[in-house]
């Protein structure tokens, strides 16, 4: 741990684990959270950092399972490619483990150097990678996905992208392949072996993945579609998804109006269906590019995500009254760990667990946060950064 002190004692916080616990103490060091109690003393011999945390929040750190740490673009040229996505921007947003991906360009990007810019920010906050893009035959490192993934310990799972005219156009039987070969190397190396799948906005929607599960034997919970806030299409189809045991991830909208359209149209199809949100996600697609095309497939407009967007949307969530802030935590949260297979040390504060927590105003606002214990934001602003920043 980089703190002056071997300890930090947050004192006397409303606490949501992210279910709410009344006011509490927590006690973190060596990376964990080591007691969790409504009043705890530290010996005066211990070096102890005390954050007073009276009228504030304890919740934990923000999980964001699509993220182009590498950077997107590049649909007009090599002078369109979105760089790098600093370690400073990922803290101040409040994320404690991010899941790296490819995108459209595995030509002068490579799953290789995603791999090595999520080592890199490993030193600060936990980082996961996809390997492939939205192509096939699937970018890798080891000759295989399904070695990648049963391999390497940063590799979670694979990509590849459906119903955009920018995809591979798998037939099923690639699809059924590459969801095979992740099941398998996630079985060998102890992970969940997910195949993430950008969802464009084409009249084939979540088909491909129906028709894949229908054809085999594979489980539909070993896929998890993404971007499905595209249109109240697409969340509908995911809410089937979800009715069959399946889990889907949306992306957070950047613009305000469309980030409410969105919530609306999630919470009202639920509802209707009657239906938990257990197996939803929210991620940023941060750093990636966001392309706009017209009818007939031609880019006419060019943006960046921000990641910036995940804690928008759960404030959003709140303020609006669609969900309580429990509720609304646990798309960013727990759900996410669950998903990753790492909720036995992620997505909760709880007593053994990795020490990554956020404290937030009456108003829900970032105001300091912790990363593996680590100190990773003061007074809302980010305070570790990469040795170039």
């Amino acid at each position: 741990m980089n703190n002056q002190s071997n300890f930090t004692l947050i004192k006397n916080g409303m606490l949501y684990d992210p279910r709410e616990r009344g006011r509490k103490d927590v006690l973190i060091g060596d990376e964990r959270i080591l007691k969790i109690a409504e009043f705890i003393d530290v010996p005066e011999n211990f070096e102890t950092d005390v954050v007073d945390c009276s009228e504030k929040m304890i919740v934990p750190g923000l999980i964001d399972i699509h993220v182009h740490l590498t950077g997107g673009g590049g649909e007009t040229g090599p002078h369109s490619r979105v760089p790098e996505l600093p370690v400073s921007e990922i803290a101040e947003a409040g994320i404690t483990t991010a899941v790296g991906t490819l995108g459209t360009d595995d030509v002068t990007r490579s799953v290789e150097t995603l791999l090595a810019k999520a080592k890199g920010l490993n030193r600060h906050v936990t980082s996961y990678i996809y390997t492939g893009s939205y192509h096939l035959p699937s970018p890798n490192i080891t000759g295989s996905v399904k070695k990648d993934i049963a391999l390497i310990d940063e590799i979670i799972g694979v990509k590849i992208a459906i119903s955009d005219h920018r995809s591979p156009q798998p037939t099923l039987s690639e699809l059924k392949k590459l969801a095979s070969e992740a099941r398998v190397g996630g079985m060998m190396g102890n992970k969940p072996g997910i195949v993430h799948l950008h969802v464009g906005s084409g009249k084939s929607g979540l088909k491909p993945i129906r028709e894949a599960v229908q054809g085999s034997e594979i489980p539909i919970s070993q896929f998890l579609p993404t971007h499905l806030g595209r249109s109240p299409r697409l969340i509908r189809e995911g809410a089937d998804l979800v009715e069959s045991g399946g889990f889907i991830d949306i992306t957070c909208p950047a613009d305000s109006s469309n980030r409410e359209e969105v919530l609306e149209a999630i919470t009202n199809i639920f509802k209707e269906k009657d239906l938990s949100l257990k197996n939803v996600t929210f991620s940023s697609d941060g750093n990636g590019s966001m392309p706009e095309f017209d009818e007939g497939g031609n880019l006419v407009g060019l943006t960046k995500g921000k990641v910036n967007t995940l804690h928008k949307t759960m404030v959003d969530f709140v303020r609006s009254g669609s969900l309580d802030l429990p509720d609304a935590l646990s798309l960013f949260t727990t759900n996410p760990a669950r998903r990753l297979g790492i909720s036995d040390r992620k997505g909760s504060l709880e007593e053994g667990k990795d020490a990554d927590v956020l404290i937030l105003s009456e108003d829900l606002e970032i105001e300091k946060g912790f990363a593996k214990g680590e100190q990773i934001v003061e007074d809302g602003k980010g305070v570790i950064e990469g040795p170039y920043e």
